[in-house]
């Protein structure tokens, strides 16, 4: 008997020991529920936010910035401006790629002028003033501008100018975006998707090292799935986190709910070189058949705003909530119809999966009906939604824009520059070009201010699209995850996660 109860006591300690071990492995991954999947991991590739989310664990970039949007060192680590368009950078030494490679000059010459070719179109807007790169030695480039830009030096910190390993990118061809080799606190591991991708922590990394091995980013579209899957335990943490499921957060004990406002606009956006959308009759018509007040407030319960401006409050030179507000006025919807000759209008409204954008849709579906015209509600997974939106065939669409970089030229200029891969209303105004470029070449000061202030006006009267919610940065996580902030621009990072009991 008593040699029974110590096999039982052996066996008891066994399974806690083997319990302790399994939490302890937990402990050290960090699943995180995403709302949707990245696209690639090549930097140059992409510009949507799940893919630079992964870009910027995988990959560092010449400067970082702040929480104040002042520049901080990162592979570079240090700079002297020689002119307005020449940024002669001193690179740190002994940084290493994952493939164990020291990242040299030629590297760095080699990704920021891959973005100036066919493979980064999608951030030309970034790209666009870059002239070369040249390499002085294997620690020093100078980076040459077309013209002066004073929007440029900030963009190094954005995901397009993530430094590859040109050895590695020449291997792998067109097969690089699944095969990714940066300096980044986190190394590639696998990818399945639509799914899932892993990532694990690069121990030679020059920086601070991340506090735990493994990182696994899983697509969850559905909102309150993410929310479950908090609930349950499945997740440490996710994003966004809507608001009809942010009670259940905040009053689970275990449970954080982070709340920051956005850098970001969402909009319902006309495709201007489609007819009837090309009249600015109908636009305007569409815009005064919509009441945005009650749809924010109905969709968004108490959270977020609703814009009057495509630059987005917090960042530099912002009219939201200076410039008249939105409002509804159904008979110059139909006068304006009337006008333009427009009767019975058919059109559709594309959306992603976005909860709610599908629910803005549906009210605004409602509401264009009163004026005679029928909407159909079209949604598309996120990366057949991009893909869609690049060929053209769209009438309607909502999306949402972050202001990633803090300038106001890149809360502007990615939407409304002609041949920019993300101005989906395809509008091409030649004020506009001339206002973007001019504002760009101008430093800071009262002059800047004013040329950014005429955009606004302008756009806001031309109606290429229709400011639908101005949203909060939410996220929610385990009790014992720590040293997560949501980022206001939504490239939210867990280099400086840890979890602690």
């Amino acid at each position: 008997m008593r040699k029974w109860k110590s096999k039982g006591v052996v066996l008891w300690v066994l399974i806690l020991l083997w319990g302790w071990s399994a939490s302890a492995a937990v402990r050290d991954t960090l699943i995180v529920a995403d709302q949707y999947d990245a696209t690639t991991m090549d930097p140059v590739a992409h510009n949507d936010l799940p893919s630079t989310r992964a870009c910027l664990s995988l990959y560092d970039t010449l400067i970082f910035v702040d929480s104040e949007g002042e520049a901080l060192p990162g592979l570079a680590e240090s700079w002297e401006f020689l002119s307005d368009t020449q940024y002669k950078m001193t690179l740190r030494r002994g940084v290493l790629f994952h493939n164990g490679e020291e990242m040299k000059a030629e590297d760095v010459k080699f990704s920021l002028e891959r973005a100036m070719g066919d493979k980064g179109s999608k951030v030309a807007t970034y790209s666009q003033n870059l002239e070369k790169v040249e390499a002085l030695d294997d620690y020093t480039v100078v980076i040459y501008l077309k013209e002066v830009d004073y929007s440029f030096f900030l963009s190094l910190t954005g995901s397009w100018a993530c430094i590859v390993n040109k050895k590695a990118v020449e291997a792998a061809g067109e097969d690089y975006g699944m095969q990714p080799v940066g300096t980044g606190p986190f190394k590639f591991v696998s990818w399945q998707k639509g799914n899932k991708y892993v990532l694990e922590r690069f121990d030679a990394y020059w920086g601070p090292k991340v506090r735990f091995r493994t990182l696994e980013v899983r697509s969850v579209p559905e909102p309150s799935s993410r929310t479950i899957e908090l609930e349950a335990g499945g997740a440490d943490l996710a994003f966004p986190i809507i608001a009809n499921d942010m009670r259940h957060i905040e009053e689970n004990l275990d449970l954080v709910l982070y709340r920051e406002p956005q850098t970001s606009v969402c909009y319902m956006g006309f495709n201007v070189t489609k007819k009837p959308f090309d009249d600015i009759r109908v636009r305007k018509a569409i815009s005064a058949a919509l009441d945005t007040v009650a749809i924010q407030k109905a969709v968004w319960r108490g959270t977020g705003k609703l814009p009057t401006s495509l630059i987005p409050f917090g960042v530099l030179y912002s009219l939201d909530g200076k410039l008249p507000p939105h409002r509804q006025d159904v008979e110059e919807a139909k006068r304006l119809l009337a006008e333009a000759g427009i009767k019975d209008l058919k059109l559709e409204i594309w959306t992603n999966e976005r909860k709610e954008r599908v629910d803005s849709a549906m009210i605004m579906q409602a509401q264009l009906l009163d004026v005679g015209i029928t909407a159909e509600i079209k949604v598309l997974e996120w990366g057949a939604f991009l893909n869609g939106l690049r060929g053209r065939t769209h009438d309607l669409f909502i999306l949402g824009w972050p202001t990633t970089i803090p300038d106001p030229n890149f809360a502007l200029a990615p939407l409304l520059e002609g041949g920019s891969a993300s101005n989906y209303t395809f509008i091409n105004d030649p004020k506009i070009e001339e206002l973007l470029a001019k504002g760009r070449s101008i430093p800071n000061g009262r002059e800047r201010e004013a040329i950014y202030g005429e955009i606004q006006r302008y756009v806001n009267d031309q109606v290429p699209m229709i400011y639908v919610y101005g949203d909060e940065s939410t996220a929610g996580s385990q009790k014992y995850v720590r040293g997560f902030k949501p980022k206001l621009n939504e490239v939210h990072s867990v280099r400086e996660v840890y979890f602690e009991e």
